[in-house]
């Protein structure tokens, strides 16, 4: 059995899934960084787990997480609220109407949300060395700054926690534990 980070070594198999093929994944679809930034704002407050018990009901509720679609979806929220199978934050479901339209608008002028995120790297994945899920911080200064970026920018609910974590499962930065099976395939050079 493969080691994994301490948050993901004694989950469910959607816990497992989740580390195991797409967090700290490097992603590049605007789509798909839409979407986790969207688990991230339900995750707040929460537990993982119960984020990953509600995705498939969330990706039912919010047309797959489709940020064109979304950017019009203020109209279902009292049909949002209501549905027992998904997150009923009205704060949070509000946010991720409204940072759908952002991301929809920027997409629309010619800009993707990719390279929106990722030029704060230079488009390369920072790679942490962290061999205890006690070093890794709940924020760092990148995070700040992007946070910052990302509520000048009229973005919701994107505080530097959820900044962090959202970075962490984009990809953008490595904080896999150096001990688990994902981080030195996550830390070798794309050729």
């Amino acid at each position: 059995m493969p080691k994994r980070c301490t948050w993901a070594a004694g989950g469910n198999e959607l816990l497992k899934h989740y580390h195991d093929r797409e967090w700290g994944t490097p992603c590049h679809s605007d789509q798909k960084l839409f979407e986790l930034l969207s688990l991230e704002i339900f995750q707040a407050g929460l537990s993982w787990q119960t984020v990953l018990n509600k995705r498939q009901a969330l990706d039912d509720a919010l047309a797959n997480f489709d940020f064109q679609i979304l950017s019009s979806f203020e109209g279902q929220l009292p049909k949002l609220l209501t549905n027992q199978a998904i997150i009923r934050n009205q704060r949070k479901l509000l946010a991720i109407i409204h940072n759908a339209r952002i991301v929809s608008d920027m997409v629309m002028r010619g800009q993707s949300f990719d390279a929106y995120l990722w030029q704060f790297v230079h488009y390369q994945p920072i790679q942490h060395h962290y061999q205890s899920h006690l070093q890794i911080p709940k924020t760092n200064q990148l995070a700040i700054q992007i946070s910052q970026t990302m509520k000048s920018a009229g973005f919701r609910f994107t505080g530097p926690v959820v900044s962090y974590s959202f970075l962490q499962a984009a990809g953008i930065i490595n904080d896999h534990e150096t001990t688990c099976f994902r981080y030195s395939k996550l830390s070798q050079p794309k050729k």
